[in-house]
């Protein structure tokens, strides 16, 4: 991608695109929150119990982390167009498939396929914007991306309670479906296709270390009080696959040099490292209360859904 981003812009209107690019942007943070206030809800429906329902916001959230990483690899391979048109395109039909899920393991299935394709939104938003503008209003250009942005997890919760005390929780997830159309439409015409950049190899191992890395401890966290912790050995294999899985990727990415999955390099800047750390805790902040918090309101407070949605928002 930053061979692409110094290549002069090839736009036919660049606020056109700045919106397009900004209202997939929203999409991709909106259904972040847009499903914690009508949990209660898809709970009922599919008669499952609050553990198995965070499962809807953990599969969204994981599966999108793991993926982005990613992005870079494949918009340097296909260019950022394609597979920015690509990643629209599938997160709309995945969340035509989570809004027509009859079963949990359906849900869970279908939104795992929607945070895989969440994960280049963003990145490769912003990606479009240093292509788009000249280097002198990068700076503008970020200010309009970054408050776009931030009006997707904040309306999320609010148009969540709307929609599920209307029409039903379903349509939280077909809102959706105009959105993406008019984006993927918007990025087929407006942006034009670049040359990808020199093609790099794959870095399988990283990524497979990666991916069962994170996806261990999060099965460890998710069924740890379920099976009383460290008491059971279930627990205990994923913990040991999870750190072994870890310090492997980390050996890798130190051994591997420019092959590696993740660049070391960035390990090297004090700003990169204090704000991953820093958004690592807002994370675990902000996750833990986004899936109780609605439970809590609208069964234990007795709260009707619209104001669970003001309330969270």
């Amino acid at each position: 991608m930053r061979g692409e981003a110094a290549q002069p812009a090839a736009v036919t209107h660049r606020g056109l695109t700045t919106a397009t690019v900004i209202c997939a942007c929203v999409m991709q943070g909106l259904d972040t929150t847009i499903v914690n206030v009508c949990l209660p809800h898809i709970q009922g429906s599919m008669s499952a119990g609050q553990d198995q329902i965070s499962w809807i916001l953990t599969s969204y959230i994981v599966s999108s982390a793991i993926m982005m990483p990613l992005t870079g690899w494949f918009a340097g391979q296909f260019g950022v167009k394609y597979i920015f048109l690509a990643s629209v395109i599938g997160f709309t039909i995945a969340s035509a498939l989570c809004g027509a899920a009859t079963s949990l393991n359906q849900l869970v299935l279908y939104r795992m396929l929607q945070g895989i394709c969440s994960a280049g939104l963003v990145p490769l938003g912003q990606a479009t914007l240093f292509t788009i503008y000249p280097r002198e209003r990068h700076g503008y250009a970020m200010a309009i991306f970054s408050t776009g942005a931030m009006m997707g997890p904040i309306v999320g919760p609010t148009l969540g309670g709307w929609l599920t005390d209307n029409f039903g929780w379903r349509w939280c997830f077909y809102i959706n479906l105009p959105v993406g159309a008019l984006c993927a439409l918007g990025i087929f015409a407006l942006l034009r296709a670049t040359r990808p950049s020199r093609r790099e190899p794959f870095d399988i191992f990283g990524f497979a270390m990666l991916t069962l890395a994170v996806g261990s401890l999060q099965l460890m966290l998710d069924r740890g009080q379920l099976k009383d912790w460290f008491y059971s050995t279930e627990i205990w294999i994923y913990m040991t696959v999870s750190a072994l899985c870890f310090y492997l990727l980390l050996v890798h990415t130190m051994t591997a040099g420019e092959r590696s999955f993740l660049n070391r390099e960035l390990l090297k800047s004090p700003n990169f490292v204090a704000g991953s750390l820093l958004m690592f805790g807002v994370g675990m902040i902000l996750s833990g209360s986004l899936a109780l918090l609605p439970s809590m309101m609208q069964v234990l407070m007795n709260y009707p859904v619209f104001d669970a949605g003001w309330m969270m928002a």
